[in-house]
């Protein structure tokens, strides 16, 4: 399993039920739209916000923005209609909440495919609990339709009765667990929400420090924390430049038949200029998608 190259520096949940939110997001500088269902979705609202979820996808008008549809989980009384009407709904993918065991998954994607789900339609898991995280491994690899895992660190936090402090260091064991499961089974890997949504200084240590550890970008509940996100999970100027570099050098030392290249008194070698490769496609497909 291998996840394609879009960037998803930003993750915003939106709840199904707004349809304003929802009308919204087809303007919105965002790389992913989450659709919710579960969470910011009262009970008394479900039913009401899947087929919200369902007229605004079918209107469409989201460009190359990946919509994923959070849906509730299939021990709740909506959870396995939510899989079967989303089957077809045209979004990307289907988040899975609270995902506890591989056996999860695989029960949810036998729910999608008896209803008819497209092969292309991918799978996404909440890592929100301490069981999930033990198995985040299990779970990683339990289905070829799997696409990323996306940290729930309020709820994890929770479960631990940890009080996370600025850099949550209460949480890295966890976070750095499904960061390993991801890359070892070439999955994306999405950072938890930062809830103090109006203190952007914050925002950006979070962003940073998720970068620093290795996520792809950063969940979201707010629109105005979108600019922070995306600016720091894409390729800086300088890294871009070097990247350049790394690709020259390696290049011509393989026209040279050598294994290794020099830069600035460094060795370059095939896994610097695989990196370097993945940062230039990343920097392209930002491009493209902001265009």
């Amino acid at each position: 399993m291998s996840i394609d190259n879009r960037p998803r520096r930003s993750m915003l949940y939106m709840p199904g039920s707004n349809a304003r939110a929802l009308d919204k997001g087809r303007n919105l500088k965002v790389d992913t739209i989450i659709m919710d269902l579960e969470d910011a979705v009262a009970p008394e609202a479900k039913i009401e916000a899947r087929q919200e979820i369902l007229n605004h996808l079918k209107e469409g008008g989201y460009g190359d923005r990946e919509i994923i549809v959070r849906v509730n989980a299939i021990d709740t009384p909506w959870g396995e209609d939510d899989l079967r009407i989303m089957a077809h709904s045209g979004a990307h993918a289907i988040m899975l909440p609270k995902v506890n065991t591989a056996k999860r998954v695989q029960k949810s994607v036998d729910i999608l495919e008896r209803a008819g789900a497209p092969d292309n339609l991918k799978i996404w898991c909440m890592m929100e609990t301490p069981k999930g995280i033990l198995n985040a491994k299990d779970i990683a690899k339990s289905h070829k339709r799997m696409a990323g895992l996306l940290l729930g660190l309020e709820d994890l936090a929770k479960d631990l009765r940890v009080k996370p402090d600025a850099d949550r260091s209460q949480l890295q064991f966890s976070m750095q667990r499904c960061i390993l499961a991801a890359r070892a089974y070439g999955l994306a890997v999405i950072d938890g929400v930062y809830t103090d949504v109006h203190n952007l200084d914050g925002l950006r240590q979070s962003c940073e420090q998720a970068l620093a550890m290795g996520f792809d970008g950063k969940s979201l509940i707010h629109p105005k924390n979108l600019d922070i996100a995306n600016e720091v999970f894409a390729p800086s100027a300088e890294e871009i430049s070097h990247a350049k570099d790394v690709i020259e050098a390696f290049d011509a030392a393989k026209a040279e038949k050598k294994a290794v290249a020099l830069l600035n008194g460094k060795l370059i070698e095939g896994l610097h200029a695989k990196e370097a490769q993945r940062i230039l496609d990343l920097y392209q497909a930002i491009q493209n998608s902001d265009s």
